[in-house]
């Protein structure tokens, strides 16, 4: 007898027809996925932005004392689209991930702890802080919000030792127009003719009244990208060879002057031109790399 006979066959009978509107619907998430402290140096989330009920409650007490209706929730695929679903303005060109302030905040700061930013932008970091019970203050030279204060981040109104933790993402060179106002480190280049002497010097300076303000013992956190460009001749005309500035590198080597290291994170990007066929035909086409993450330098005051 063959004990290895193959087992008799047995035919798949179809199952029954189903009518379509029998079958079960794909389910929108009604929320993003809930943030938790990350335990590795890698960090990646789905969104910009994450979701906050308590924030949203906020807001919608707020509003009801003002005697306005809340807002509406609209979801828009795993997005809820609505009070509470966003921090800063998802308009405003190089706004933070909420979720990356969320996460030190979480680790390096304590509720009533004040917490600054001297880049605010359009308030994302305020909104973190009220989110988790910290006292946010910003400034920026181009505020877009009444909370935030006109000011130049090399020198802040504020005294000596007196602030918990700093939150900073500066400009990455001269990407974003982000003001008309001179001072705006954003018009100064990281790879200009004086090699980009200018920009370190200035936020050299800014790193400098960080240190300043911040107590000993506490924390900063500097949100980066490196950048690339193709060469240009003086009328802006694209001209052979490419240009590659390693800001992140740059700034924190300036940060090893006045701080402690206390670690690296990559932080992957999920900007949709990454995604853009053309653009990345034109990497592979053009032997470059796009940029697919940032840092996140975590510094301590000694």
């Amino acid at each position: 007898m063959n004990d290895f006979a193959p087992e008799p066959y047995t035919p798949r009978v179809p199952k029954p027809f189903r009518d379509p509107s029998d079958r079960p619907q794909p389910r929108k998430r009604e929320e993003r996925p809930p943030l938790r402290i990350f335990p590795t140096t890698l960090w990646e989330y789905p969104s910009q932005h994450y979701d906050s009920p308590a924030m949203r409650e906020a807001q919608k007490k707020e509003r009801l004392l003002r005697g306005e209706s809340p807002r509406p929730l609209e979801i828009q695929g795993d997005a809820v689209i609505g009070s509470g679903s966003m921090q800063g303005d998802k308009e405003y060109v190089g706004a933070t991930p909420s979720w990356v302030i969320w996460q030190l905040l979480s680790r390096y700061t304590r509720e009533n702890d004040v917490v600054v930013d001297p880049m605010c932008g359009s308030g994302t970091t305020l909104d973190v802080c009220r989110d988790l019970k910290r006292k946010g203050v910003g400034f920026d030279l181009n505020p877009q919000r009444e909370e935030i204060r006109r000011n130049d981040s090399r020198k802040l109104p504020l005294d000596k030792e007196s602030v918990d933790f700093v939150f900073i993402d500066p400009p990455y060179s001269t990407h974003v127009d982000y003001s008309d106002d001179a001072r705006c480190i954003g018009k100064l280049d990281s790879g200009g003719d004086d090699g980009g002497r200018a920009y370190y010097r200035a936020m050299e300076d800014v790193i400098r009244e960080i240190h300043r303000v911040l107590k000993p013992g506490r924390y900063m956190g500097l949100y980066v990208s490196d950048s690339w460009r193709k060469k240009r001749d003086r009328d802006g005309k694209a001209v052979k060879g490419s240009e590659f500035m390693p800001i992140g590198f740059e700034l924190f080597a300036i940060m090893r002057k006045y701080f402690v290291a206390v670690d690296i994170i990559c932080v992957v990007r999920h900007n949709k031109k990454l995604t853009y066929g053309n653009w990345r035909k034109a990497a592979e086409e053009g032997n470059f790399f796009l940029r697919g993450f940032n840092y996140c330098f975590i510094m301590r005051k000694a």
